[in-house]
């Protein structure tokens, strides 16, 4: 009896239902990582998780934050074992070198088209012919300069070019006594590379060319001169440096990303009071100094299945709206087009102030800015700091500039020569 009626029960129910069986839908997972934006960027991602959750019922989104230095073997890790995040933070030359060894794939198919990134994020993230990611945020250098030390020297205009800066640097010196510029010759090779000047070329070293020793006795010369702030010029980060010699009023032009300025606000309401903004000079190729921007690429390994709907959340993640507001919370610039045409950056108020300006001027370089780096090299930091202590040598008067450049590029084509290992 008891029997007949569970029968009769399923039955009834059955019919209610249209004889249809019920299952629980499948709640599809998207896992995406960054690297370094904990704890500041917590608010704003789990704001923005909430938020794709709620507009997508069936997606269950999982932020993940690495430190930058472990992010990378996190990945290979991950692809290694066949369990990949979905979308991976990188900047580009992470994306170029991962995406020659085949560990991210090509992601040009699953874009909205036409893109709404700049032309320059696009060409950014472009590897033999393929896209390799959704751009995010990047930065351009502007020239933060002291009113007073500027006005002194007789400087009234933005330079130019390379020379002019170097110019105007060894001029205030002249004048003032205070140092005008301090270059990052600590990176040196992209410092050649916005110059228009390559390091390798056909397999070989060839930064010992008759343009590249030109532009070393142009910092020479500027270096004579006391033109450039000495404390840690060749130091791999001498932004520390710069900031201290600036907010102290020992430095008359600041070339660094627009958020720097903030910092000088916050140390110094005196020194950001005198400080204006000029453009930094782009180098003969086009290219807009201090370039730098950061993606969203998607490993090897993901569901091809599921790639429809990791891009979906990938161009939410990167959209006009979500890159704006990133850009607000962390003083860098878009890559989109319309983002970067926002009143935030291209209206001023009345009384704009120093870090509103660099916004603004940042924004109008954008589409010039590129992420200037070797590609393919094995031990490439190691090579650099050869370069490094060659052009240290050659501009501090130490050694022959040919001869210094002349053995760095020796021992930089007995490395290239060596078969990959």
């Amino acid at each position: 009896m008891e029997v007949r009626r569970f029968f009769s029960r399923m039955f009834l129910f059955c019919l209610l239902s249209g004889g249809t069986v019920f299952h629980a839908a499948a709640v599809e997972k998207i896992e995406f990582w960054t690297m370094s934006l904990k704890p500041k960027f917590i608010p704003y991602f789990q704001t923005l998780v909430k938020k794709y959750e709620a507009q997508n019922p069936g997606v269950k989104v999982e932020w993940v934050d690495f430190p930058w230095d472990i992010l990378q073997l996190k990945l290979i890790t991950a692809i290694a074992a066949g369990t990949p995040p979905s979308l991976v933070n990188l900047s580009v030359p992470w994306a170029e070198e991962l995406a020659r060894d085949g560990l991210i794939v090509p992601v040009e198919a699953l874009m909205i088209q036409p893109p709404i990134y700049t032309l320059g994020a696009l060409a950014d993230l472009t590897f033999n012919g393929h896209l390799y990611g959704f751009p995010h945020y990047s930065n351009v250098n502007v020239i933060a300069y002291n009113r007073k030390i500027l006005s002194a020297a007789g400087i009234s205009s933005a330079p130019k070019n390379m020379d002019e800066l170097l110019f105007d640097a060894r001029q205030i010196y002249a004048k003032t006594g205070k140092a005008g510029y301090a270059p990052a010759l600590g990176k040196i090779d992209g410092f050649m590379m916005q110059q228009g000047l390559d390091l390798i070329k056909d397999g070989k070293a060839v930064f010992n060319s008759p343009a590249h020793i030109a532009l070393v006795k142009k910092l020479a010369e500027t270096y004579a001169a006391n033109g450039f702030l000495k404390d840690k010029l060749f130091a791999e980060d001498n932004f520390p440096a710069v900031v201290d010699a600036y907010l102290g009023g020992r430095l008359g032009m600041m070339v660094s990303a627009p958020t720097a300025l903030r910092r000088i606000q916050a140390d110094s309401k005196e020194v950001y009071a005198q400080t204006d903004i000029f453009a930094a000079p782009v180098g003969p190729t086009g290219i807009a100094d201090g370039g730098w921007m950061f993606n969203f690429a998607v490993p090897k390994g993901v569901s091809a299945k599921s790639l429809p709907s990791i891009a979906r959340f990938a161009q939410f993640l990167t959209n006009d709206e979500n890159q704006l507001e990133f850009a607000k919370n962390a003083n860098v610039m878009p890559t989109t087009v319309k983002a970067l045409a926002d009143p935030y950056f291209q209206q001023l108020p009345l009384q704009a102030q120093a870090a509103e300006k660099a916004q603004a001027v940042a924004a109008r370089s954008m589409d010039n800015s590129r992420s200037l780096y070797v590609a393919g090299i094995e031990d490439y930091d190691e090579l650099r700091r050869f370069l490094v202590k060659a052009v240290e040598a050659g501009v501090t008067g130490k050694r022959d500039i040919k001869l210094a450049l002349d053995e760095a590029a020796a021992i930089w084509n007995r490395k290239l020569a060596k078969p990959a290992r």
